[in-house]
């Protein structure tokens, strides 16, 4: 059995979303797979996914499937990860099809691994049968992850949009 499950956002988790926001913050993090937390004051406004990530990507937005990690065990938000679908010519070029992040103080102990090997049946079921994931050539723990996961390297590209801090992004697939 895993030690987390994926779910859809609730009010049950709202002050857990914003506590897991300050910690992102705090640390200095990017908010992959948060769809887009880090623009927002308020649980209520970010739960509106779909009207303010449309207004804020006009015509590259695409539809996202978001799911909070939850630890089973105490009900605690350990991590976040959309599922992207489908492509925009930027994220085919840049971002990929998931995105995910976990927070900081829960980092190392297998989550991200855990989360994405839960996504790939949801994708699959979505009508995809591989997804792209992308990451900072210097991310070892991303790497890894995606690897664990099936990820084949399809090549590095420049980062010409500021997306990482080496200025190089590995693309991987994942055959679902």
């Amino acid at each position: 059995m895993s030690e987390i499950i994926l779910i859809k956002p609730t009010k049950e988790y709202a002050e857990q979303v914003m506590a897991y926001k300050e910690e992102m913050l705090q640390h200095g993090d990017s908010f992959d797979g948060c769809a887009g937390l880090e623009d927002v004051q308020s649980f209520e406004e970010w739960i509106d996914f779909e009207n303010r990530l449309k207004e804020k990507y006009k015509s590259e937005y695409v539809p996202s499937e978001v799911f909070l990690a939850i630890r089973q065990k105490d009900k605690y938000v350990v991590g976040m990860i959309d599922f992207r679908h489908p492509l925009s010519d930027f994220l085919f070029n840049f971002g990929g099809n998931i995105g995910y992040s976990i927070r900081p103080s829960e980092r190392q102990k297998g989550y991200g691994s855990e989360m994405l090997k839960l996504i790939l049946p949801i994708c699959r079921q979505l009508g995809e049968t591989r997804v792209l994931l992308t990451c900072d050539k210097m991310n070892e723990a991303s790497q890894k992850t995606i690897i664990k996961n099936g990820g084949v390297l399809e090549k590095e590209v420049i980062d010409t949009v500021g997306l990482s801090e080496s200025g190089v992004i590995l693309r991987y697939w994942i055959t679902i």
